[in-house]
C-alpha cells in the first residue's frame, strides 16, 4: 500500500505509527512545504516537494493532516485525483461559500472521505453509546479541559496553532471531538446555541472557553471546553429515568450511579490503530459512509455558527 500524507506534524506521525502497525508493508511518501535542503526527515518517510512528484495512479490514500486553515486548498487540490482522502479533524476553520462548493464538488466526483475523530473508537464510548440507544433521556453533559501548556512539553505553547485563531485554532473546534460524538450518538439537534470566550490566563488570540447547548425533543445537551483546566477531565455525563450513566474518557470507564460497570484497558493511542484499521478495511474496502465529509461539514457548522 502507499500513501502520501500532507503536513508531516506530530499528529500525522501517530497515523504513521498506526499504520505500520496495521498495514504489513507500507511505503509512505509527505509532500513537504520547505525544500530539500530544509526540510526534516522522517524515518521510512521519502519527502516530496510538489504535486507533480506525485504519481498518483500508485497511490492508495492522502492523509491530510497540515495546518487546518489550509485543509480547503489541500483537499481542492486532492479531490481531482479521485483518490480516498482521511482528513484529519476539523474539517476547515471556517464556513463560507467556498467551503460549501467544495464539499458538493467532493460528493460529486464520489471521492471516498473520512474525516479523523478517533474517539469514535475508545470503547467506554462505544459502549455507551450502545447502553444508552433505547433509554429514556433528561439530560446530557459533557465536559473537557485540559491546560494548553501541558499539551506538548518544551514548547513554546503561544506558538502552535491551537492558541491562534488566525491559523485556525481554539478550543471549540481543536476538541471538536466532544461535538462529533454527541452528533454520533443522537444526531443532529434540533435547536443550538453557544458561546465563545477568549478570556483566560493563558492570554492568547485563539477561543479557550466553549460552551454549546443542543437541544433534542426529550432532552437538551449542554458541552463545555476548556484550554486552562490544570487537572484533565473528560466525560460524558447522561441522566436516564434509571440513573445516572458517567463515562471517563481518560480512564476508558463507565459508571452507573457511581458503581462502575465498563472498564477498559484500551489507550487513547489504541484508537489510533483501530481508526486506521476501519479506514482501509471498510472507508476503502466497503465503501462505507463513516463521518464523511458531508457529515463533519454538518458538525462544524454546529460547531461555528450560531
Amino acid at each position: 500500500m502507499k500513501v502520501l500524507i500532507i503536513g508531516l506534524g506530530s499528529i500525522a506521525k501517530k497515523h504513521i505509527q498506526a499504520m505500520r502497525r496495521q498495514i504489513a508493508a507500507v511505503e509512505i511518501y509527505a509532500l513537504r512545504s520547505g525544500d530539500s535542503e530544509t526540510a526534516s526527515h522522517y524515518p521510512g518517510v521519502l519527502n516530496l516537494f510538489s504535486l507533480n512528484e506525485v504519481e498518483f495512479e500508485t497511490i492508495d490514500f492522502v492523509l491530510i493532516s497540515n495546518p487546518t486553515n489550509t485543509h480547503f486548498d489541500t483537499i481542492n487540490e486532492c479531490n481531482r485525483f479521485k483518490k480516498p482522502l482521511f482528513i484529519e479533524k476539523p474539517l476547515f476553520s471556517e464556513i463560507t461559500y467556498e467551503t460549501e462548493q467544495l464539499v458538493k464538488d467532493v460528493l460529486h466526483e464520489e471521492t471516498k472521505t473520512y474525516v479523523a475523530c478517533n474517539l469514535r473508537f475508545l470503547k467506554a464510548l462505544r459502549k455507551l453509546k450502545e447502553i444508552v440507544q433505547h433509554k429514556r433521556i433528561n439530560e446530557v453533559n459533557v465536559y473537557c479541559g485540559s491546560y494548553l501548556p501541558d499539551w506538548r512539553p518544551n514548547v513554546d505553547f503561544r506558538k502552535i496553532y491551537s492558541a491562534n485563531r488566525e491559523m485556525g485554532g481554539g478550543v471549540h473546534i481543536d476538541l471538536i471531538h466532544e461535538l462529533d460524538y454527541v452528533y454520533w450518538f443522537f444526531g443532529k439537534p434540533s435547536g443550538h446555541r453557544s458561546f465563545l470566550k477568549s478570556s483566560s490566563s493563558l492570554e492568547i488570540s485563539a477561543i479557550d472557553y466553549a460552551n454549546f447547548i443542543w437541544e433534542y425533543p426529550m432532552f437538551t445537551t449542554s458541552i463545555v471546553l476548556n484550554y486552562y483546566r490544570k487537572d484533565p477531565k473528560r466525560t460524558i455525563e447522561v441522566v436516564t429515568t434509571e440513573g445516572t450513566y458517567i463515562a471517563d474518557l481518560l480512564n476508558n470507564v463507565i459508571s452507573l450511579n457511581g458503581a462502575v460497570i465498563f472498564r477498559s484497558n484500551q489507550t487513547i493511542l489504541d484508537t489510533y490503530d483501530d481508526q486506521m484499521r476501519y479506514f482501509i478495511d471498510h472507508v476503502i474496502g466497503s465503501n462505507e459512509n463513516f463521518n464523511t465529509i458531508e457529515e463533519a461539514n454538518t458538525i462544524l457548522k454546529l460547531c461555528i455558527q450560531d
